[in-house]
């Protein structure tokens, strides 16, 4: 048993003072008022995070894409390079650096979208899931939950082969992707720091014939099923020529949708997306840094939530690895496109992080400090330059509107602490990154 001392910390009925938080194996066992003893947390002690849509190794790209002008589409591009070039040793080390970066943020699951299965030319490793088993042991050294979203991608386009680095990502058919993601599944059965979910990568990627395979899957196991959904208009575009149907409606009509699936991004909806979206309580991942980055648009979080969406987050490609960050752009990217104040609550955005998040992973017993819980807590500097001035009345505001990755000073995962003082346990994450970066250059 270890007890944390929270200097204050944010329960299901608001923010404390004094709370002690006793922990017995990876689960918390019992949340009490307390006076000063054993582990000391200061600051705001939140839930841990859940970064519910990461590509690991576009991290490869953060400022090297920042050069002249272009679009989603010529940035692609780059990523197809270094998709072309990692191998099973070189993706260990980059994704464990990644998670690590994303440990000191205050992340303690993460939703790995992952579609580079094979090696060069699409040959598959003589263990077809070698780079999957690469990502969730990296997660695993840097002390990271994973649920990894095996991704069915089978077509360049709607209507097009694959071409390039995209043979590394498909399988031939969905039938085909299903056989390998079994032999994935049955690898992971009973360990409950892993959850393999399904992935439709988008419209683009897997027509629509095939998508009722995925589904299946994700059925079976009652395992979480993402995909990405309307992040570019020329992609809602293609799919209305060549469907008559719109993305979303494409997967309501192949029972990909559904309180297990979530859509990413759902940038360019109508109006009928979002009442099918939101009636299906379809989990929607808003990744603000990346769509601001990529110059993709604001989604409709807001009437999404309100229809029955719940909202998570993600940093999906890196551009930056903040949760905070991401947030508060949900309420401040709707404030530039309403010209208004107040869409949402510090407490909402904060759950998007945390119990949305985790839930929409297949953690559903994390994100909340109770008794049962996952022992995942995260301690927030708030005498920083950033920070100051909070009251218990405003901290979580404070938090979710001002603080940055630089205030997060200690993170405990599963009941392991893996960053204390803003260091994590591996060692400095801007060596591990620098290493595994120059490899594949």
């Amino acid at each position: 048993m270890t007890v944390y001392w929270c200097e204050r910390a944010l329960l299901p009925d608001g923010v404390a003072d004094g709370v002690v938080v006793h922990v017995e194996g990876r689960r918390i066992a019992a949340v009490e008022r307390g006076e000063r003893q054993g582990v000391v947390l200061e600051g705001l002690t939140v839930p841990g995070l859940a970064n519910a849509h990461s590509h690991a190794f576009h991290r490869a790209l953060r400022g090297a894409t920042q050069a002249g002008k272009g679009d989603f589409w010529t940035w692609r591009d780059q990523m197809y390079d270094v998709a072309g070039v990692l191998d099973p040793d070189t993706y260990l080390d980059l994704a464990r650096a990644v998670y690590a970066e994303m440990a000191m943020a205050g992340v303690t699951c993460v939703g790995e979208f992952h579609y580079l299965h094979h090696g060069p030319g699409g040959v598959p490793y003589d263990d077809p899931n070698q780079m999957g088993h690469a990502l969730i042991q990296a997660a695993r050294e840097a002390g990271l939950r994973i649920a990894l979203l095996d991704t069915c991608y089978l077509t360049g386009g709607v209507g097009t082969a694959l071409t390039g680095a995209q043979v590394r990502f498909g399988d031939g058919s969905a039938v085909g992707w299903a056989a390998r993601a079994e032999e994935l599944a049955a690898a992971y059965d009973g360990h409950e720091d892993v959850e393999i979910g399904a992935a439709i990568h988008s419209v683009r990627a897997v027509p629509p014939e095939q998508m009722g395979v995925v589904a299946e899957f994700s059925h079976r196991h009652a395992a979480p099923l993402h995909a990405h959904v309307s992040e570019q208009r020329a992609e809602n575009a293609a799919c209305v020529e060549r469907y008559a149907a719109t993305p979303v409606q494409l997967l309501h009509e192949h029972g990909a949708l559904g309180p297990r699936s979530t859509a990413v991004h759902a940038t360019h909806l109508t109006d009928v997306d979002i009442e099918l979206l939101g009636q299906s309580r379809t989990h929607v991942c808003m990744c603000p840094t990346t769509e601001r980055d990529l110059a993709d648009g604001i989604g409709p979080a807001r009437p999404l939530f309100e229809r029955g969406s719940p909202i998570t987050l993600g940093s999906d490609s890196h551009a930056v690895i903040d949760l905070f960050e991401e947030a508060r752009a949900v309420e401040l990217n709707e404030r530039l496109a309403s010209q208004k104040r107040g869409h949402w609550r510090a407490h909402e955005l904060l759950n998007a992080a945390t119990g949305a998040g985790h839930a929409s992973l297949g953690f559903p017993d994390a994100g909340m400090l109770v008794p049962g819980a996952w022992a995942d807590l995260v301690s927030v500097r708030l005498d920083s330059v950033r920070t100051a001035g909070a009251t218990r009345e405003t901290a979580v505001e404070s938090v979710v509107f001002a603080a940055t990755v630089a205030d997060v000073h200690s993170v405990i995962s599963g009941g392991r602490r893996i960053v204390e003082s803003g260091r994590h346990e591996l060692g400095e994450a801007g060596p591990m990154l620098n290493e595994a970066m120059g490899a594949i250059r």
